[in-house]
């Protein structure tokens, strides 16, 4: 039976009189690419910002293994790795001295922090580049380090929140195969946050449709497309999306 990683109960958050997530409850198990798929403002950031320890929920609980993710924030994350939908990276550095500026602030030191910078550098396919200034890159490529970062420290699962947002279709499949490498060859656990269907289908074991900082439904996307009838056109998850809200996912 496999390990539960992450289990969220009831999240919410609110902003004053604005609740932009509602009774969010989600569990991620070991080797699972869980998706998040909802339109811009639907709370798929918010959600992730909770759940590695950015910020607070206003009221619920979340756990990775036995971690409780406010009383217990320093463990968590050791465990966790956070891809950004904006790029946190120092342009004026090179890939390499990025890499090992975040390495030390999880700790690592010496022979390990750079044969652990060599080691990521080469799963992402930036070694040939890595002396080089980061504001010297391709979108393509600063996505890769912004990915090499989240993986510095060896985490157990992984938060990647649009990490292939503003980058030509080409590029989107080189990240996209990264992200199933990883969890393929190395058995991540990854929380994958997109409004793309096309990249929710491809990736994700699960699916988590998110609306107006609700779960509307979560399953498969097989299962999840199972629910349109037969006449629909275009049986993909955009339909279903579409199908639960009446509305558009891309709008």
């Amino acid at each position: 039976m496999k390990v539960t990683i992450l289990e969220a109960r009831n999240l919410v958050k609110k902003y004053g009189d604005l609740v932009a997530v509602k009774d969010v409850n989600l569990a991620i198990q070991e080797g699972e690419i869980l998706g998040l798929l909802g339109p811009d403002g639907a709370g798929k950031s918010t959600v992730i910002s909770m759940l590695t320890c950015l910020f607070p929920p206003t009221s619920g609980t979340a756990r990775v293994y036995d971690h409780d993710l406010v009383a217990d924030a320093d463990q968590v994350k050791r465990l966790i790795g956070l891809v950004p939908q904006d790029l946190a990276l120092y342009p004026t550095l090179s890939g390499r001295d990025n890499l090992r500026f975040f390495g030390r602030m999880f700790g690592l030191a010496g022979e390990e922090l750079c044969g652990q910078v060599e080691s990521v550098l080469e799963y992402v396919a930036m070694t040939e580049r890595a002396g080089d200034p980061v504001k010297t890159y391709s979108g393509e490529m600063k996505r890769r380090v912004s990915l090499a970062v989240g993986l510095i420290h060896r985490p157990r699962i992984l938060f990647l929140d649009e990490p292939a947002a503003g980058v030509g279709p080409h590029s989107r499949d080189h990240i996209l195969e990264i992200v199933q490498r990883l969890n393929r060859e190395q058995g991540f656990a990854i929380l994958y946050a997109t409004h793309e269907m096309e990249e929710a289908q491809r990736l994700c074991h699960r699916v988590a449709i998110m609306d107006r900082g609700k779960i509307v439904a979560l399953d498969t996307p097989r299962s999840l497309i199972g629910i349109l009838s037969i006449e629909t056109l275009e049986p993909n998850l955009e339909s279903v999306f579409l199908h639960l809200t009446g509305r558009p996912l891309r709008q």
